[in-house]
Order: structure tokens, then sequence, then C-alpha cells
């Protein structure tokens, strides 16, 4: 309750623009969202940035990952990665109030928000989650939609070595039955829009692993939400 309140406080200081350095504004200035964050085209499947006109990408097209939809706010390009790195590294929980923001000034990502029965934050081990404070995917869920948000439902079943540090091959091997859903609740699935909220998508290797699990216990729909999506992998 105590960082709650912190957090409120903060929320309603005038602050500096992180980006521009502009004052009186929010850590995020709407001029720096409206130049940074201008909307881009992307695969219905995996939000990856493609040419206006395509609406699936080539990989997409060639295996059909186990997400029905991907929606990206932004590129992972500046300023994205520093700020993104400050919210899960600094300890500074209150970016997820920014990022929401973010994300809900798209159109199709309210919409997908909106339909959704459940969102599902990217669960971290016990380890990680010690060493961060909280877990960055959640912070966003709750901003995004408090009453739809569960950070219970879904489990990781073991601790995996960052994904960064991986190239595509390793990374789908290494979040291979990494994840669960909570056993006495595996049946709330069932016939359910299940939207998974995480921070950044590169290869999709950990939000493809989770939406296998929503899969087979039976959601009808299973989309994900995320704040950047890099364009490289």
């Amino acid at each position: 309750m105590f960082r709650q309140l912190l957090q409120g406080l903060a929320a309603a200081t005038p602050a500096q623009c992180e980006v521009c350095l502009a004052w009186p504004a929010r850590p995020l200035c709407a001029g720096c969202s409206a130049q940074f964050a201008a909307p881009r085209h992307r695969c219905l499947r995996c939000a990856l940035a493609l040419p206006e006109g395509v609406a699936t990408c080539g990989r997409c097209l060639r295996a059909a990952p186990p997400l029905d939809a991907c929606h990206a706010a932004v590129s992972y390009a500046y300023p994205w990665g520093g700020l993104i790195a400050r919210f899960k590294f600094s300890g500074q929980a209150g970016w997820a109030d920014s990022f929401a923001r973010l994300l809900l000034g798209a159109d199709a990502i309210r919409r997908c928000v909106d339909a959704a029965d459940r969102l599902v934050p990217m669960p971290l081990s016990a380890a990680r989650l010690a060493a961060r404070g909280f877990n960055q995917a959640h912070e966003l869920a709750q901003r995004l939609a408090p009453a739809k948000a569960d950070a219970r439902l879904a489990l990781r079943l073991r601790e995996t070595p960052p994904q960064a540090e991986l190239d595509r091959a390793t990374r789908l091997a290494n979040v291979r039955q990494a994840f669960a859903l909570e056993p006495a609740r595996a049946h709330e699935v069932r016939g359910r829009r299940i939207v998974l909220v995480d921070d950044v998508m590169t290869s999709g290797a950990s939000l493809h692993a989770l939406a296998g699990v929503f899969r087979a216990a039976g959601a009808a729909h299973v989309a994900a939400v995320v704040i950047a999506r890099t364009e490289d992998a």
C-alpha cells in the first residue's frame, strides 16, 4: 500500500520529460510520444513492422504462431530501450503508468484489452521477482485493466537464462516447458479470451511458449500485447 501511495504522489507531481527534458511534464511528454511512437503497420500475428498492405509476415505464413494476434505500441529503438530498462531494472515501477497510456493510445490494443476475459502477465521466477521487487508485466496489466489482470493464473516452472543473451534457436529451447497453469484453476481458461502482457517481444519464444499452454487448456483466443517489438528477430 505504501508503494502504491508513493506512485500516486509521483504521478500527481509535475516532472521533467525523460526524453526531451521539458518541464513541467509527464515522464514522457505528449510531444515525445507523438514523435517517437508514431503508429506503424505490423504483422497481425507477431507485430513485426511491415509495409502497408501486407497483413502477415513471411515467418508467420510459413509457420503460424500460437498467438491469434499480437500488438506492439512501438519498435524497440530510441528512446524506448533505455526507458524500458529503467522500468525493469531500476526499481521504477511507476513507468507502468506512462507505458499503459502509450499502449491504450493504440486503437487495436485498446480493442484487444476490452475484448479480453483475462490479462495474464508474463510470469517471473521467484528469484528474479525477488531481485527486481516487482513483475513489470504485472504492473502493466494492472494499469491496462485492473479488474482483468491475473498474475496467479500462469506459473513459471523454472528459472531460464535471460533471452536477450541467446540466439533464436536457443531462445526457443530455453523456454520449452517453462510455463504451466495453476492446476486448481486450469478449468477457468476453457472458452476464454486471454491476452498475454509483456514489456518487449524479440523472437516471441516466451510468449509463444506461454500461449501454447493456454491453447492446450482450451482457450478460445490467445493474443499478446507488448510495449516494444524488435525489428530484426
